[in-house]
């Protein structure tokens, strides 16, 4: 039982201080006006679409921040798996030029409206790898259980949404970086708990990145004609909808 009369710990104040910055600092980001190529793979497009709208998130679904620090955390990974890379003879890109204040690779269509960012470009591996160049470089921090599934089932399987990411990206960013969709991408997947790296490499998937443009259209246009896409479920227990946070608002509407 909690002791209501027991002070806050010294660790308390510290945590609840930072933890007040971060939810400021992320409250005071503008807003995204664009579907974001990383999450068309969601396989809700209701959801997707009131990301989109910018619809409220139900009452609780805003990050907190222990969650804000696990995304900054995710990138502090992600910066040394750059260098890792780098050190081990990979000619590997994360923005143009190359330099720290320099433009990030993307892309932009459907008027600005679809957009993504990609977190690198490899244009030169060690050659005893025999790889094709150049190739989409995309990395994710996972748990020691997620990490797991991915080595044991592949990307494609374990993580469908990076899959669609990765094909998404390898489509857009050709006509800018021409042959990237033809060499399979590099995914690397850090394990946050052991620091275990697992490379995989993710050959084009033309249909997948059709399908994730597509839904992105379909999104688009639905949005613009005042129009509510289909629920993923019939129920709301479905397994998406229990961790959705729009789920209140979703299922508060007619079907």
């Amino acid at each position: 039982m909690l002791d209501y009369n027991r002070r806050p710990t010294c660790a308390q104040h510290i945590n609840a201080l930072i933890d007040t910055a971060l939810a400021a600092a992320n409250a005071a980001r503008p807003s995204r006006d664009y579907l974001g190529g990383s999450r068309l793979g969601t396989p809700c497009e209701r959801a997707l679409q009131f990301e989109f709208a910018g619809a409220p998130k139900d009452e609780g679904q805003d990050f907190t921040g222990q969650t804000l620090r696990i995304f900054e955390i995710g990138h502090a990974l992600e910066d040394l798996a750059v260098r890792w890379l780098r050190a081990a003879g990979f000619d590997l890109y994360t923005r143009k030029g190359n330099r720290a204040d320099g433009e990030q690779f993307g892309f932009s269509v459907a008027a600005g409206r679809i957009r993504g960012h990609v977190d690198g470009i490899i244009a030169a591996a060690p050659q005893q790898l025999c790889m094709g160049v150049p190739a989409l470089w995309e990395c994710k921090t996972m748990n020691a259980k997620n990490w797991r599934e991915t080595v044991a089932k592949g990307v494609v399987v374990a993580k469908p949404i990076y899959a669609a990411q990765i094909a998404l990206y390898q489509a857009y960013m050709d006509a800018q970086v021409p042959g990237i969709s033809a060499a399979p991408a590099v995914f690397t997947a850090i394990n946050k708990d052991t620091a275990e790296l697992h490379h995989e490499l993710v050959p084009f998937n033309a249909d997948l990145a059709q399908r994730m443009s597509d839904r992105g259209v379909r999104i688009l246009q639905a949005t613009d004609a005042g129009e509510l896409l289909p629920r993923i479920a019939m129920s709301r227990d479905f397994h998406e909808c229990r961790f959705c946070p729009w789920a209140e608002r979703c299922w508060g509407l007619p079907a």
